[in-house]
């Protein structure tokens, strides 16, 4: 199996997955660390261009899981990751980790954590380096072997 086509299928099934838990996600941190998971993956390249702002937060917009809170709120959150990350990456990078890192004291949140990552990532069918590494980083603040994910 081509190595895109694992990750569209992994990215499939952690979406049924985190469907799965949607009741069990309503925690702030687990919002928050959502959402800077979505931002980091946005800017994983250092950049984010105003088309894929737009496609991650409709992402976002449109996801179930995340229905659990309200849309604008979730916008903000990641806007303001988005934010940090495009000011100044390299920091920006340790203060969105140490968002994501705040849900590694629920395992079930953290795993959901990552497969929102992978979901995002792999949204507009090419799953890149760059995306990959970030979420393999986001798995070691949360205490996940990356290999758990396919990473």
């Amino acid at each position: 199996m081509a190595l895109w086509d694992r990750f569209k299928e992994s990215a499939s099934t952690m979406q049924t997955q985190l469907m799965a838990k949607k009741n069990d996600l309503k925690s702030g941190a687990f919002r928050d660390a959502s959402m800077a998971m979505c931002a980091l993956v946005a800017a994983a390249d250092g950049t984010v261009d105003p088309a894929e702002r737009q496609r991650v937060a409709q992402l976002i917009a449109t996801n179930e899981v995340l229905r659990n809170f309200p849309a604008d709120d979730l916008r903000r959150r990641f806007e303001e990751n988005l934010d940090k990350l495009t000011t100044d990456f390299g920091f920006g990078r340790v203060s969105v980790l140490q968002e994501i890192a705040k849900a590694k004291k629920k395992p079930a949140e953290a795993r959901a954590v990552i497969q929102i990552g992978v979901v995002i990532g792999g949204a507009d069918g090419d799953f890149d380096k760059d995306e990959q590494a970030v979420v393999r980083e986001a798995c070691y603040a949360l205490d996940l072997p990356p290999h758990e994910f396919d990473l």
